[in-house]
């Protein structure tokens, strides 16, 4: 990944699209903004947009397409939607389908796209800062987990949130809220610090998603909304389908990170 680290998203989007990068995208394009990616019907957009709304930490909306559209001419402007993320995932009707590296063989007219903030972009702040980033500097996907803390319905959808988790001394931990709560179009603050059992993780060394991280003695888990929550809620609610990046897996924009800070 540090091979990347440097590259503009324009150029790192045409590898991807060339097959050139299959790796997930945590710390790629150092400084600009990664999202999370939800396609769905256009039956199913405005609920989805509902939902997000109503649940602005777990789904922050950074861009909706046209419907049919492949691009996000926002932030992306000359993007394809359907091949410039290294790894997607397709579900039907709550199943897994499969993982692929393209989804042009899915694509259909009616589609909307959400592009939904991610936590790789307030990483790239606290990198600035100094801290380490522990699945980072493992060369490691984030750890993440599925909890009991349950979205507001609205709609069809409804389900659990998703957490990412990032282990930090504890002298850290407070300087990590200070950072990240300047990026709440990326998820923000965290939502829990401390003891996993209490949002339902019963083993914090075995992730719903990503890899399993070293946690160090004086560590203390931290744990942010995460932009996988809607795929937790495609498996409890089924829709027909829906279409997402592979977790960690993320559309890399044009736009810088700090101008999503609020500070």
């Amino acid at each position: 990944m540090e091979n990347f680290k440097n590259l503009e998203p324009l150029k790192v989007r045409k590898m991807i699209r060339k097959g050139k990068i299959k790796s997930n995208t945590a710390g790629m394009c150092h400084g600009y903004v990664q999202g999370n990616l939800v396609i769905l019907p256009k039956s199913h957009a405005y609920d989805f947009l509902l939902f997000a709304q109503r649940n602005p930490k777990q789904c922050p909306i950074l861009e909706v397409s046209d419907m049919g559209s492949r691009e996000f001419a926002k932030m992306a402007p000359g993007s394809d939607i359907t091949t410039d993320i290294p790894k997607y995932r397709v579900y039907k009707k709550g199943e897994l389908y499969g993982e692929f590296d393209d989804i042009k063989s899915f694509w259909k007219d009616d589609f909307v796209s959400f592009l939904i903030g991610c936590s790789f972009t307030f990483e790239s702040a606290m990198l600035d800062e100094g801290m380490e980033v522990r699945h980072i500097s493992e060369e490691k996907n984030v750890p993440m987990y599925i909890t009991n803390i349950q979205c507001e319905k609205a709609g069809i959808f409804e389900g659990p949130t998703v957490v990412s988790m990032r282990p930090l001394p504890s002298s850290e931990v407070v300087r990590a809220v200070q950072i990240t709560s300047r990026y709440p179009g990326v998820h923000g603050s965290p939502i829990h610090i401390g003891d996993p059992q209490s949002i339902g993780i019963e083993d914090i060394s075995n992730p719903d998603f990503g890899d399993s991280v070293d946690i160090k003695n004086k560590d203390i888990p931290v744990f942010w909304a995460c932009g996988v929550t809607p795929q937790a809620v495609a498996m409890k609610v089924k829709p027909e389908i829906m279409i997402t990046h592979a977790p960690g897996y993320m559309f890399i924009t044009d736009m810088k990170n700090q101008k999503l800070s609020v500070l």
